[in-house]
């Protein structure tokens, strides 16, 4: 065994010596790029199916960060290999950094809203139960507007199935935190909390599929096991509702086919007929990849509820929308924790392959984005082939080591500081890094700024595209375009009647003039 390890180890050394040295290496790396390029040819078809993957906080430093933990600095993920990329601004209506309720808002129904609001534009204040209540600033989201086709709709998140990125397909709120009534002021009353919303109302009722957490948001007095905690994070329903069987009665009244599961091992024995599937996997948010109970009675992956997703939702001949969301990603962010953070990635990119791999370019749009970035880092100047999680570099003035990964926000844990008095001075001395594991999923990197919790960036995120008009996506955008660029190749919403734009009326009339003359 050791043996081999040498033999490897060596293949390594001798393969990364020749790619930083021989000009063939790097001529070739180019020429293949080149004849991929030459390759790409605009498809003009009508998306009959869209998967919208939302990498919850992955901005371009993250996805960098797991490109080289997947395979190093050459290699490419899943999506990189899209042949149409481009990028999307993510500012709000009234903030230059987003959270995840405004920015899906825009992203699903194309208008940039305020900060913690969702499925309402700005005329809606965060908090403002009042304002919200005018239907007029509700948004119709694409999962909305391709049931109105005839289509099928769904959502599959590793968050709450209520939380701020997958509400705005279905729920008009002032306020993400309002996912349930026991985080509703007294001033609110009168508005429905979003997991009822969920239940209760159109399109959330009549979303065909429903993967995800947040069982004690939507049952109330929910019990948890140690492995499944209650959570004193997120809301805890407490008005005796049990939302789940309300589900169930209202797919019964109406004759439908569904089907209600709650692990690994009913996600994927799911009966052939069902129209109709609901999957609620833990009392708040999923698990972590790498402490995800693997087992058949333990929570799916996001490629088992992606799979299964399209499953269902294929069998609408008229085709599906999709959204899935990585939403660990981000709050690993949160917590400072890197390695989670891009093994999260990590794990929505497999999720993004077998998306991929069981549909067709001939007739399916996916497309890869995020929200919003976070403050992560990728610091100079490690080897080439080094860990992306460990040491840099020392530095020349404290002469100590500093990681490749660090972050410009973090929580407590993250102030990685010690206070010293020498002579009668107080400083601060940075720890120092190669004393602690730093490829441990729950070593916190260091961060500039100590805050309760990592903040959002407020950067450009990428968007990555392939299958029916990606070619849309080809500039910098602004976030809100994807849902014109979707709704415009699946032909839904402002687009189910063609598109009659001046730039078309343009083409048309000059088609006519040239067939005159």
């Amino acid at each position: 065994m050791h043996s081999w390890c040498v033999v490897l180890l060596t293949l390594f050394f001798i393969t990364t010596c020749s790619s930083q040295t021989d000009q063939n290496y790097w001529k070739s790396l180019a020429e293949k790029e080149l004849e991929e390029a030459l390759q790409v040819r605009f498809n003009l078809r009508t998306a009959k199916n869209v998967i919208l993957f939302v990498g919850d906080g992955m901005g371009p430093n993250t996805i960098t960060a797991a490109r080289i933990y997947r395979g190093g600095e050459s290699h490419r993920l899943a999506f990189e290999k899209f042949p149409h990329v481009g990028l999307l601004k993510t500012y709000s209506a009234n903030k230059m950094v987003p959270d995840s309720a405004c920015s899906a808002t825009a992203l699903f129904s194309g208008i940039k809203a305020n900060l913690g609001t969702l499925g309402v534009d700005a005329t809606v204040p965060q908090y403002d139960c009042e304002a919200s209540l005018n239907k007029e600033a509700w948004l119709d989201s694409l999962a909305a507007f391709a049931l109105k086709a005839g289509k099928s709709s769904g959502l599959v998140t590793t968050m709450r199935v209520t939380h701020a990125t997958p509400a705005p397909l279905y729920a008009h709120s002032a306020s993400r935190s309002w996912e349930c009534e026991a985080n509703m002021p007294a001033n609110a009353k009168q508005c429905k909390d979003i997991a009822r919303q969920l239940v209760e109302d159109w399109p959330g009722r009549d979303l065909h599929v429903v993967l995800g957490g947040g069982r004690q948001v939507l049952v109330s007095n929910s019990t948890g096991t140690p492995e499944d905690p209650i959570s004193a994070w997120s809301c805890y329903r407490q008005d005796g509702r049990d939302l789940i069987d309300e589900y169930r009665r209202d797919k019964e009244d109406r004759n439908l086919k569904y089907q209600i599961v709650s692990n690994t091992r009913e996600l994927l024995n799911i009966e052939n007929d069902i129209d109709y599937l609901f999957g609620i996997f833990a009392n708040e948010h999923l698990q972590y990849e790498f402490e995800r109970n693997k087992s058949p009675e333990g929570q799916p992956s996001i490629s088992d509820m992606t799979k299964a997703a399209i499953q269902v939702l294929s069998k609408n001949p008229k085709g599906y929308f999709l959204m899935v969301e990585g939403g660990k990603i981000d709050m690993a962010h949160h917590r400072g924790r890197a390695k989670t953070a891009v093994d999260e990635t990590v794990a929505m990119e497999r999720a993004v392959q077998l998306a991929v791999d069981m549909t067709s370019d001939e007739d399916t749009l996916i497309i890869v984005t995020s929200d919003h970035t976070h403050t992560l880092s990728i610091n100079g100047y490690p080897d080439r082939g080094a860990s992306i999680f460990g040491i840099a570099a020392e530095s020349p003035f404290d002469h100590k080591n500093y990681t490749t990964l660090s972050y410009g926000t973090g929580g407590p844990g993250s102030f990685q500081y010690d206070i010293k008095t020498i002579d009668n001075k107080t400083r601060a001395e940075r720890r120092e890094p190669s004393k602690e594991d730093t490829e441990s999923y729950h070593y916190v990197q260091i961060a500039a700024i100590p805050l309760d919790e990592n903040s959002h960036g407020g950067g450009d995120v990428a968007v990555y595209a392939k299958g029916p008009h990606s070619h849309l996506f080809h500039s910098v955008h602004e976030q809100h375009y994807v849902f014109q660029a979707i709704a415009y190749a699946a032909k839904i919403g402002p687009y189910s009647n063609g598109y009659t734009t001046k730039v078309n009326i343009l083409l048309l009339t000059t088609a006519v003039l040239i067939k005159l003359f």
